[in-house]
């Protein structure tokens, strides 16, 4: 059951950083230097 968890916690972030900035990250991991 944990992997489940796991594997959504990605998108959550992704989806997070693109509500608070605009910038849409495809790819990881996320860098700084990927959201300038």
């Amino acid at each position: 059951m944990s992997e489940i968890g796991i594997t959504c916690t990605g998108a959550a972030v992704v989806n997070a950083i693109f509500n608070a900035t605009g910038r849409r990250v495809r790819d990881l991991p996320i860098t700084l230097h990927k959201l300038l």
